[in-house]
């Protein structure tokens, strides 16, 4: 996060709510990263991120008086942020292909190599599940939505909700045990 040269937070989004552009800016660079890294984690894509990311930005502009001065403000970004990737996600939903609930199996065991992976080894995981695993993993396991939350955000039954995630615990754990098998290295 970048240093905002003698002026806090609140007063940030003060001066921002006034609608000044200088500030509105200061307040886009301040967060860009930590805005970015949730883009990136929705979106496996750096463009699709981005976009999410500035769409986001957008959002908080227009309802920047609406945010009240008593909450914390990274938290009102995070769900903007994640509610325009899922918002981007419904969008192309007709694009993707979704696999009947039937064909659900689980299979595996734990990973024994959990500990011996980076963040970067993580993400790059996450990067190889499709679209709407790797979104209700986000949801679910990193933002705690509970799968009655995640259906209505996604407009997908309960039920669906719990078999993707599934889907995508299995996938990572096959892609953890091909990483094992092939020592350690994610890439």
């Amino acid at each position: 996060m970048s240093k905002l040269s003698g002026i806090s937070e609140d007063e940030l989004i003060q001066k921002c709510k006034k609608g000044d552009l200088k500030y509105l800016e200061k307040l886009y660079k301040h967060f860009y990263g930590y805005a970015m890294s949730i883009g990136l984690r929705y979106l496996s894509d750096r463009d699709d991120a981005l976009e999410v990311v500035n769409d986001a930005f957008i959002k908080v502009f227009d309802s920047i008086n609406s945010f009240k001065s008593e909450n914390a403000f990274k938290p009102w970004l995070r769900r903007i942020v994640v509610n325009t990737a899922i918002d981007r996600r419904r969008k192309n939903l007709k694009y993707l292909n979704q696999v009947d609930i039937e064909e659900a199996i689980y299979v595996g065991e734990p990973a024994k190599i959990i500990d011996e992976l980076g963040v970067e080894d993580i993400r790059l995981l996450l990067d190889k599940l499709p679209d709407i695993q790797r979104m209700i993993f986000n949801l679910y396991e990193i933002d705690g939505y509970n799968h009655e939350e995640i259906g209505t955000m996604l407009n997908i039954s309960i039920s669906s909700s719990r078999v993707y995630l599934s889907r995508a615990k299995e996938k990572l754990r096959a892609g953890l045990n091909r990483q094992q098998e092939k020592g350690y290295a994610v890439r």
